[in-house]
């Protein structure tokens, strides 16, 4: 069976060789991928981009992605300005890592990363893209739309629901049937047990409003 060919499209960082290597990993289970290199995010207008990064071809800049037009496309979503991409779903392509658990009853949308460790519980439902870094526990039932970033070690309790664009921080839980509005960022370790405002920064244990998010600051995970 061919391999399908694979763009990573991502900001030039950590995420990209360790996506190249849970390619690698997908495929020795399978064979699946053909993976051609990244398309670069800049973190600064101006900044050259290089041949390879970590081991991985550097295809050129979002811009460039029109010379693939074959590829998927497996995104690191955590940018704010992904959607300005216009990339149509069907050309997105879900990267899961053989060791994540997801339920024969939960439904991934196209461009979903889930790394190693993951948990994907029944009727858990992910609207692609999310990007869900080792070691989360998506629990069942829960409903995360487009664009979320889940960081290391985050629990969600059942029946969640967490709207597009939001990003939790590393090792933050939230309580079961808890609804956290759109735009919104959990601070790392927080611990939410009610519903969060739209684009609020939620911090501490128990969780409470810091302030408002400013869309443009930009997080890193």
């Amino acid at each position: 069976m061919p391999q399908e060919p694979l763009i990573i499209v991502s900001v030039l960082g950590p995420h990209v060789a360790e996506m190249a290597e849970i390619v690698d990993r997908v495929n020795r289970v399978r064979p699946t991928w053909n993976l051609l290199g990244v398309i670069g995010r800049r973190h600064r207008p101006n900044q050259d981009l290089p041949k390879t990064y970590r081991g991985v071809p550097v295809l050129g800049d979002p811009e460039d992605l029109g010379r693939y037009p074959r590829a998927r496309i497996a995104p690191c979503c955590a940018a704010s300005d992904w959607d300005s991409l216009d990339i149509p779903d069907e050309r997105l392509g879900s990267l899961v890592d053989p060791s994540a658990f997801v339920s024969r009853t939960a439904r991934l949308g196209p461009g979903c990363v889930l790394y190693p460790n993951t948990f994907v519980g029944l009727n858990a439902r992910l609207e692609g893209p999310v990007f869900v870094l080792s070691g989360s526990v998506i629990n069942h039932d829960d409903h995360l739309e487009r664009l979320v970033t889940i960081c290391s070690s985050v629990s969600l309790a059942g029946s969640v629901h967490v709207e597009t664009g939001c990003y939790l921080g590393q090792a933050c839980t939230v309580k079961q049937g808890v609804r956290i509005g759109r735009g919104s960022v959990i601070g790392m370790g927080g611990v939410v047990l009610k519903d969060v405002a739209p684009n609020s920064v939620i911090v501490g244990n128990p969780a409470g409003r810091l302030r408002d998010n400013k869309r443009d600051e930009g997080q890193s995970e």
